[in-house]
């Protein structure tokens, strides 16, 4: 493949007469409404729907295999291969594409907080909406940044362009390709937003850890004093709700990087699911929804113009993209020391995990590896008890790199800079899912609560039999018999078995990790 021969189009490209450069909100708001791609809403925010693909397209994701990155990437279904000549014949295809429309809109930004360590992206999108989207989620440059601004990273999304198969290389219509030599991505089939903000964190999964900086899928919060948590979890454990707290300011609500000197944000907004929302449940997410924000897959009454939350017609996956400073109580710029306090939330259906338990080194690396949740009983046709799901890392979909190489440096700064972590566990209680019951929320913020101001750091603690972990014998505010889950439970032995099969599980999805240093699934995992 000619080496210059995507610098080269691209450069004709922005050099088109069509290309719209860094369109202020405004500007981008009357570009949405006059092409007709969304609506506005009773509270100014833009609302656009994504059509078919109202989610993200994981098989239809591939990195190029080239010469620097064949031996790096953990190659397999998340990160799958496409050739070089397959990327190039798509790209040229895609440039060709968007030299014919008669407006294009080019956002340049960064991704990363902390100047140190940050990247300089462009996003070049086909609709204007996506634009204003790229603009609030990813960190806008200030007065003078676009001086010297030189784009290390391209996204080009082209969701009108369809790939065909049989021709390209893909499995289907639909593709997100990275190519890290060429440092572009490459989307088109698919209107859903999520993917530019999803790729651009793959991207940031694989060039920091060269820089000695742990990408994390976590929000981030800081105290009154100074003191740094990270919460990590996957969807429906909790974690905006827990990481919202009005006595800490927010870092940012899901991606962050862990440098040698703290904690940064590499987003510059939030990209919040909005099903079921309210102001009284989500005060802060609700009242961002204002001039400026995209809302996705919302339905709006056509006369009042007013969000339905609770319609899930278009997709149980809604979502409202808002620049971070539409929230008050936020660290500004989104960075901040090391993480005193690091939480793991899961949400268990079996009822077995404890609500809270402290971790060692190692079982801090086990659970971070695992990233086990539950789906529940109805969620998808055919699932009629609990079932554990495993994300590694909290965000497999995202790491083109083996897994272990973030565990380890998880494990290098927990060591570094002494952080306390524990396993939080907002799912059930007294039995699984049907028969027990869901986790207080009073609780749960009430163990939180200790665990981010030390109480818990010395405090008397048991071994849990099956999962090793230890477990509380007190927490403020949380009654002790809530605290080991065999005791909340009628039968015992009942609760024994079904605590034997999830630690069965546990093992089960272990063995894909082969390259583990064996005292890791030893002293971390279970134990009987």
């Amino acid at each position: 493949m000619n080496s210059v021969s995507i610098p080269n189009k691209l450069t004709e490209l922005l050099k088109g007469n069509n290309i719209q450069v860094q369109l202020s909100v405004p500007q981008l708001v009357e570009k949405v409404l006059n092409r007709k791609e969304g609506s506005l809403t009773s509270t100014g925010a833009v609302c656009a729907t994504t059509g078919k693909y109202t989610g993200r397209s994981p098989k239809d994701k591939y990195i190029v295999e080239e010469a620097s990155s064949k031996d790096k990437v953990d190659w397999g279904k998340v990160n799958q291969p496409i050739s070089e000549e397959a990327f190039s014949n798509l790209y040229d295809k895609v440039i060709n594409y968007l030299q014919e429309k008669d407006e294009v809109f080019v956002f340049k930004g960064f991704a990363g907080a902390d100047k140190k360590h940050r990247l300089p992206i462009q996003v070049i999108n086909e609709y204007a909406w996506h634009n204003l989207f790229a603009h609030q989620l990813f960190i806008r440059p200030e007065a003078g940044d676009l001086l010297d601004h030189h784009a290390e990273f391209t996204v080009i999304s082209a969701p009108n362009f369809k790939a065909d198969p049989a021709v390209d290389g893909t499995n289907s219509e639909t593709f997100i390709i990275v190519s890290f030599e060429r440092r572009t991505v490459l989307i088109g089939g698919t209107e859903y937003a999520g993917e530019i903000k999803k790729s651009i964190f793959s991207v940031m999964n694989y060039l920091l850890p060269e820089n000695g900086i742990l990408p994390m899928h976590c929000s981030a919060n800081v105290g009154l004093e100074g003191d740094v948590a990270l919460f990590f979890g996957l969807s429906g454990t909790g974690k905006t709700t827990l990481s919202a707290d009005p006595n800490r300011r927010l870092i940012g609500d899901d991606e962050h990087g862990w440098s040698p000197n703290g904690v940064f944000n590499i987003e510059g907004g939030c990209y919040a699911k909005t099903i079921g929302l309210t102001r009284e449940k989500e005060p802060q997410i609700f009242d961002a929804i204002r001039f400026g924000s995209v809302l996705e897959n919302v339905v709006i009454n056509s006369d009042s113009r007013v969000a339905d939350y609770d319609d899930n017609s278009l997709t149980e996956n809604t979502r409202a993209a808002y620049p971070l400073q539409a929230i008050d109580n936020i660290v500004d710029p989104s960075i901040a020391g090391h993480p005193n306090t690091i939480v793991f939330l899961t949400a268990d259906a079996f009822g077995v995990l404890p609500p809270i338990a402290k971790l060692s080194k190692e079982q801090a690396m086990y659970h971070f590896l695992s990233g086990y949740t539950s789906k529940l009983a109805g969620t998808e046709r055919g699932i009629t008890s609990p079932q554990a799901t495993f994300s590694t890392c909290f965000g497999s979909p995202f790491l083109p790199l083996p897994a272990t190489e973030y565990a380890e440096m998880l494990g290098k700064k927990i060591d570094e800079h002494n952080a306390k972590v524990f396993l939080v566990n907002t799912g059930w209680t007294g039995g699984e899912y049907g028969v027990g019951n869901r986790m207080k929320l009073a609780y749960t913020r009430a163990m939180v609560q200790s665990a981010l101001e030390g109480e818990l750091n010395s405090v008397e603690t048991i071994k849990d039999e099956i999962f090793g972990l230890e477990i509380p014998l007190h927490v403020p505010g949380v009654p002790d018999e809530v605290l080991q889950p065999s005791k909340t439970w009628a039968n015992e032995a009942v609760y024994e078995a079904k605590a034997k099969e999830l630690a069965s599980q546990f093992r089960e999805n272990f063995k894909k990790f082969s390259n583990v240093p064996a005292k890791i699934e030893e002293q971390g995992g279970p134990v009987a």
